[in-house]
């Protein structure tokens, strides 16, 4: 029974998002309230949410000053470099556009955190998506799908994860599965590709100066016409609405700040005299984070402060900061909260412990000796729908027990574990899939509809890759 519910119980929280019948919040939150009372455990649903909470505090803590302190580098100009940059490469061009957006997400990855990689990858994108109104379901799904690939990096997460729940040495694991993630990471470039090709054809292709010149127009329009109500409505590009301020549609002659932050060499909150000194602050910040010199909500947390302090010494323009990324800060750890109660009742009711032997329990005899190839399908699936830590430490170690009885060994099976962690990136159990959708502005259930196939696909293909590699 518990298996039954546990399905139904995602099945309806996925498709009631997907079809906007709820928000994400109120369905994390709704849902599993519900089923909890159908399993009978009502009166402990208290205790499974607290369990939950306590358990994602330091994550969402980590968020909201992840978010404050990247926000604020956007604000001063640290990433503008970057934008002209990648401006200069893509020209307008939205095949470009896509292609960097993957590549740029695939290189922020290496230092082992989604929720940093979407931050920078969609501050650096999301101008270019907004000016060219190109669908930014694209970028998040694309951004998505790369750092899903390289989560696999021995300081992401679930390599270390497998390597710690079977006693293996995590090297052992990964080095042989390079050549099947290059793969992986070479078809989302492929599959970037493609999408672009698609944008292109919808778009067409501009120069920079024709964008600017449009948007310039739209925005005299709605000056002009002294609309009020802080939507651009029609062109999807130059919103009426100062990003974060709530402010109506600026004076004639200032560029909105929304999707052209990081661009507008205007904004009064650059510092480039700091210009260096935040490219070190933020080097120093992730060197720290991949060394684990201090907790990462920690290293957050100093790194906000001392960036609100230095580039903004007084009180009103600190405040005025915070009040521009509180949107995004509220949305973002509401969500994480709000995930709390779905994975602290589907961990608390053991439903999710039911799920997983139900699926262990029914794979064939005659699979046994290809247990390798359907942990790696099971994989796909089961870290969509749990946590890593739930998949690699209460999961795993049953697939290779399993594994020994028929000769496959732990290595294969561990490797053959990394396989869904292209999808796993859009999980709503993930805590760094809400920081790109809220800072990209896009509806997780749009998110969910545009990645999962093309997530899954590109975790089949790491698998295929892996078997003829002879890894798996």
């Amino acid at each position: 029974m518990l298996t039954i519910l546990g399905f139904a119980m995602i099945a309806t929280f996925l498709v009631l998002i997907m079809l906007k019948k709820m928000s994400p919040i109120a369905a994390l939150v709704l849902i599993p309230a519900l089923f909890c009372v159908f399993v009978g455990k009502g009166a402990k649903l208290g205790d499974y949410v607290l369990d939950g909470v306590t358990s994602l505090a330091p994550t969402a803590a980590m968020l909201m000053f992840a978010i404050v302190y990247f926000g604020v580098m956007i604000d001063v100009g640290l990433f503008d470099p970057i934008v002209r940059g990648i401006l200069k490469f893509c020209k307008a061009d939205p095949l470009r556009i896509v292609v960097g957006t993957a590549v740029l997400a695939a290189i922020v990855s290496l230092d082992g955190d989604g929720s940093t990689t979407f931050m920078i990858t969609v501050s650096a994108m999301y101008p270019l998506y907004k000016r060219l109104k190109m669908s930014l379901v694209v970028m998040t799904g694309v951004a998505a799908m790369a750092n899903g690939v390289m989560n696999t990096l021995p300081w992401g997460g679930p390599t270390a994860r497998a390597a710690t729940a079977l006693k293996l040495d995590a090297s052992d694991i990964f080095v042989p599965m390079i050549p099947a993630l290059a793969v992986g990471l070479l078809f989302v470039f492929a599959l970037s590709y493609v999408l672009g090709r698609r944008e292109r054809s919808r778009l067409g292709v501009l120069t920079l100066d024709e964008v600017l010149v449009e948007e310039k127009e739209t925005e005299a329009v709605l000056v002009g016409a002294g609309s009020g109500t802080g939507t651009a409505t029609g062109s999807g590009k130059g919103a009426a609405r100062t990003a974060g301020s709530g402010a109506d549609v600026p004076p004639a002659g200032d560029e909105p700040e929304e999707g052209l932050q990081g661009l507008d060499p205007n904004r009064p909150t650059l510092r480039p005299g700091l210009y260096w000194f935040n490219a070190l602050l933020t080097v120093t910040l992730l060197t720290a984070m991949i060394m684990e010199w201090l907790p990462i909500p920690v290293l957050f947390l100093l790194g906000a402060a001392l960036a609100l302090t230095a580039n903004f010494p007084h009180m009103p323009d600190q405040k005025a900061r915070l009040g521009a990324h509180a949107e995004n800060v509220l949305n973002v750890a509401g969500m994480v909260f709000a995930a709390a109660v779905f994975t602290g009742v589907l961990q608390g009711t053991g439903m999710v412990d039911h799920m997983a032997k139900w699926l262990v329990h029914n794979i064939p005899d005659g699979m046994g000796p290809h247990l390798a190839f359907v942990t790696g399908v099971l994989s796909i699936p089961l870290t969509y729908f749990m946590s890593n830590d739930g998949f690699y430490f209460g999961i795993l170690p049953v697939l290779a027990e399993a594994g020994h009885a028929h000769g496959v060994s732990s290595l294969e099976i561990a490797r053959a574990s990394l396989v869904g962690q292209p999808l796993h990136m859009s999980s709503p159990l993930v805590p760094a899939v809400y920081v790109l959708v809220g800072m990209a502005k896009v509806e997780f259930g749009d998110h969910t509809r545009f990645v999962v196939k093309w997530a899954a696909l590109t975790s089949l293909v790491v698998l295929v890759a892996g078997i003829l590699f002879g890894t798996i």
